[in-house]
């Protein structure tokens, strides 16, 4: 005896058919693809990223096909067709992402970044994450859209909306205006190649990686383990410090204080050593110089090369270490030192009691003739008075 199409018993054991119909569906292309590809990674990576997804997609279409054909004709059935339409909508969207995700570690997993010469993969990396973000999104908004628009009552308001599209775009335009500059100025950032992932910057004051780059703000990675997170307008209006914005190779400097007594070609050749012993530096560089010789000491300066900033910071904490050791040991008198000179304690002079004798100045001065001289010129005059007996009658 057959059941009847569109009974309870017949849609159970649809149901049940159509699960292990599902089940069996998924086995046999994960099969097909993993043995066809066997070799390949990505093959390995999409079954990874794609299966649960996939799945949970052929098992709700093959359910939903046997609801259709065999659930009862009752009232609410329209509504059951209704609900497996959005969740539909809803794992497509999911699977679209999935495979979105997948085409980035694709993406990704060929343009490595622990690498030394890594600038074209680093470029790539933003750039990519940058897309996966925009698609998720894109995905997201238009699942939702797929969504909202099969209810009747949404397509009757969406008809009124774009009447008056002019006006919200003006409002939404002015209320928005910020997160609209961020995410043109993120979308900038990644596809102009100004910043990428793991570049290493200087910003506000603080030396850090880049870690992150969104489409509203970018996380910098500080030396210290903290982050500092920045909006993506930071970086097209402000000036910073971009250390590996070409190439990550860099040059530093170590700089000494030292006495006068210094030989500079005895610390040139012991530099030589220092640099031949460890494999921090690149080769590229090795300067000893005396900068400046002011106030009581010479400067000199090394200038040394690494690979990169990481490198350099610990090749200069090298050199200077065993720089100074070698000062130390060889050089104990080129050490810096403070000069003073020590004088005599001798009395001031008692002014009150000192009264110096006024300076001789004038015409006839400067030898006895003129000293003579003067007093002739100068002297008094002798007048002699006339006798009064010799006065005339």
């Amino acid at each position: 005896m057959l059941l009847p199409l569109q009974s309870w018993p017949a849609f159970a054991i649809a149901v049940a058919v159509a699960l292990l119909a599902a089940v069996l569906v998924t086995f046999l292309i994960s099969a097909l693809v993993g043995g066809l590809f066997r070799n390949k990674q990505w093959a390995h990576a999409l079954i990874s990223r794609a299966r649960l997804p996939f799945r949970v997609l052929v098992a709700l279409v093959l359910v939903w096909v046997a609801v259709a054909v065999t659930f009862p004709a009752l009232e609410w059935k329209p509504g059951i067709d209704h609900g497996f339409r959005i969740a539909t909508m809803a794992i497509s969207g999911w699977l679209l992402c999935a495979v979105a995700l997948f085409l980035e570690d694709l993406a990704l997993r060929r343009y490595r970044i622990d690498k030394p010469d890594n600038r074209v993969a680093r470029r790539i990396r933003t750039q990519v994450l940058i897309v996966r973000r925009l698609a998720i999104v894109v995905i997201v908004v238009l699942t939702a859209g797929a969504i909202l628009l099969t209810f009747p009552e949404v397509r009757t308001v969406g008809a009124g909306l774009l009447a008056s599209a002019g006006l919200v775009s003006i409002v939404a335009g002015l209320a928005a205006q910020s997160i609209l500059a961020n995410m043109f100025a993120g979308l900038q950032l990644a596809f102009s190649d100004a910043i990428r992932v793991d570049d290493v910057v200087v910003v506000e004051g603080e030396w850090g990686k880049i870690g992150e780059i969104t489409l509203s703000y970018v996380v910098v990675n500080l030396w210290d383990d903290r982050r500092l997170v920045l909006p993506c307008t930071y970086f097209t209006t402000t000036p910073f410090q971009h250390w590996t914005r070409t190439t990550s190779d860099l040059l530093g400097s170590v700089e000494f204080d030292l006495d006068w007594r210094v030989s500079p070609a005895r610390m040139r050749q012991h530099l030589a050593v220092i640099l031949e012993r460890t494999t921090l530096w690149d080769r590229r560089t090795q300067v000893l110089q005396v900068t400046d010789a002011t106030g009581g000491v010479v400067r000199v300066r090394i200038l040394v090369t690494a690979v990169d900033a990481p490198t350099l910071f610990d090749l200069r904490c090298f050199v200077r270490e065993e720089m100074v050791a070698w000062i130390q040991e060889n050089e104990p008198l080129s050490l810096p030192r403070q000069r003073f000179q020590m004088l005599d304690d001798e009395p001031e002079p008692d002014r009150a009691r000192t009264v110096a004798a006024p300076e001789k100045s004038g015409l006839f001065t400067g030898s006895p003739e003129a000293e003579k001289r003067a007093t002739q010129m100068t002297g008094a005059v002798k007048i002699v008075r006339p006798d009064p007996d010799d006065r005339a009658p």
